[in-house]
């Protein structure tokens, strides 16, 4: 059973892919969403969060992942460019997310939506994402993990 968190990552996933490929206005699009019957239960605080956070945040997310990119955002299957808007956004502004379980939920995400390979390839860029954006706290887990292991 996922978490109402984790419902929330996956109904914004959904919405954000809507919104590329369709252009919608976002309002009605959320709407939309929390508006349908069919859509397990989520949290709207967060998905809302999420989604307003990354179209607001589009160029500083896409810039921040075109420098790991192995071609143009814009050559990004859409699904996968949603995925690494979202887990880029929670890794950059969500601080409070701790940067392991951010991959990990969004490499989920990549497994269930994505293509066959899609999970590794969204894996390797928000690990790259991740080291530049949180490199303090990935240090202080590797030295917590030294003085235990």
């Amino acid at each position: 059973m996922s978490s109402a968190k984790s419902s929330s990552r996956q109904v914004a996933l959904q919405a954000l892919y809507q919104w590329q490929v369709t252009g919608q206005n976002l309002e009605e699009l959320q709407r939309q969403f929390e508006e349908n019957p069919e859509i397990p239960k989520f949290q709207k605080s967060y998905f809302q969060l999420l989604l307003n956070g990354v179209v607001n945040k589009l160029g500083e997310l896409d810039e921040a992942l075109n420098e790991f990119t192995d071609r143009e955002l814009e050559k990004v299957d859409p699904i996968e460019k949603a995925i690494l808007r979202l887990g880029a956004y929670e890794l950059m502004f969500k601080p409070d997310v701790p940067y392991r379980v951010a991959i990990n939920e969004f490499v989920n995400l990549a497994k269930s939506f994505g293509s066959e390979k899609s999970h590794a390839y969204v894996n390797s860029i928000l690990d790259k994402v991740a080291k530049k954006s949180r490199s303090l706290e990935i240090k202080a887990n590797f030295k917590r993990k030294k003085k235990t292991g």
